[in-house]
């Protein structure tokens, strides 16, 4: 151990245990990085758990990357596109594609004896998402099954086992009867209220198509941040071909489908660099006045050190030390205390949320650990770094004066 270090480490031990008039500060410095560290683990732990959660659900209802008609003209009227078991086998082995399925949409309206609804009926043959936000009842068997969203069935007074007619406009209006199997919610109201679920044979044979046509092909990835050199992957596979009937092939992703919902997912992203530097520069002001204290309550030991030989240099070092072995205790409980704090929540959801404002019921916890690690390292990194500036308070301090003042 270095001559610094056993001075840094006596100094320090020494604090905990004595009545000396520097303790409450250290306390204080103390207290404020825990609350800084803690406070940032818990926000990028919320901030990244709710985009997750909002970005899963997006892709439940619309994919991360899908293939349609280059001719269509962004409504759920879409053009359709004939698609072959060799293609499908293609873009699924692709890399980072866990799945490829066909859908069909049609608009339409839903109606009861004492209201009525404007929905897209959407036939499928993916049914994951789904099956995990059902809440009541079964998926689609038959093609006079639907399910519905729990927010439709409250403003039509529906409910599983209820039967409902929709009428779907083309060349001529068309009416059919369903039978609703199941009811799901996801808490996403802007999709819950728009999308009812069916087998996707119902659109073919409303549009006149045929066993191959689908409104396109739907992709999900296995994690977001594959999304760019997935969709790339896909675009290389079907740029510039065609299907059997001449069509071109289109490729969206989900950030293009839905940009008002990442646009509003990116700002949460300068929420959290705001709230990192507010933390940051807290600990910064509570490390820089607790070392500071520490120095002059402990100025006469400085003068006696100088006065021994010791440069300027290596009595900085001990203070640096000193503070580092601070803000390593501080960064030590400020994790336990931010994890534990997350830990809960993601278990019992303790923090409610309004699903119509924030499409959860529940704030959602995720655990990043590549960014709490790269976190943890720059809040040490930056706090040492804070350090410098008070620690040449020593350089200033004269042995003659300290020893002429005892």
């Amino acid at each position: 151990m270095s001559f610094e270090r056993f001075i840094a480490h006596r100094l320090y031990f020494s604090q905990q245990g004595e009545d000396r008039s520097s303790r409450p500060a250290v306390r204080v410095a103390l207290a404020g990085i825990i609350i800084g560290v803690a406070v940032m683990i818990v926000t990028v732990c919320v901030v990244v758990g709710f985009k997750q959660t909002i970005t899963e659900k997006v892709a439940g209802f619309a994919a991360h990357i899908r293939v349609v008609n280059f001719d269509n003209n962004n409504t759920y009227e879409m053009q359709p596109i004939a698609v072959s078991d060799s293609l499908l086998q293609a873009l699924s082995s692709l890399p980072h594609i866990t799945s490829a399925n066909i859908f069909a949409t049609k608009p339409g309206i839903i109606k009861t004896d004492d209201a009525f609804q404007g929905v897209i009926f959407k036939g499928t043959t993916y049914w994951d998402f789904f099956a995990v936000n059902l809440i009541d009842g079964v998926l689609p068997a038959e093609e006079n099954e639907i399910i519905v969203s729990e927010r439709l069935c409250n403003l039509l007074s529906l409910q599983t086992g209820s039967s409902v007619l929709c009428y779907f406009v083309g060349e001529s209006v068309r009416a059919r009867k369903f039978v609703i199997s199941g009811v799901y919610s996801t808490g996403f109201g802007e999709f819950d209220e728009l999308f009812l679920l069916g087998q996707i044979g119902v659109v073919r044979r409303l549009n006149g198509w045929t066993d191959n046509q689908a409104s396109g092909i739907e992709m999900r990835v296995d994690k977001m941040r594959n999304l760019e050199a997935a969709s790339d992957n896909v675009f290389f596979a079907t740029a510039n071909r065609f299907d059997s009937d001449g069509n071109a092939y289109y490729m969206e992703t989900l950030e293009q489908l839905n940009p008002q919902v990442f646009s509003w997912l990116d700002l949460l992203d300068m929420n959290v660099v705001v709230i990192i530097l507010l933390m940051l520069a807290v600990s910064g002001f509570n490390i820089i006045s607790g070392l500071i204290i520490l120095i002059l309550d402990s100025i006469q030991l400085i003068g006696v050190l100088k006065a021994l030989g010791a440069t300027n240099r290596q009595v900085r070092r001990i203070f640096i030390a000193q503070g580092t072995m601070l803000i390593g205790k501080g960064v030590l409980w400020g994790n336990i205390i931010g994890f534990a704090l997350c830990a809960i929540e993601y278990w019992l959801h303790l923090i409610p949320l309004d699903t119509a404002t924030y499409y959860v019921n529940y704030a959602p916890i995720a655990f990043p650990m590549g960014w709490l690690l790269l976190l943890n390292v720059g809040t040490i990194a930056v706090s040492v770094l804070i350090l410098l500036a008070p620690s040449a308070i020593v350089t200033k301090i004269s042995p003659a004066k300290v020893m002429h003042f005892e």
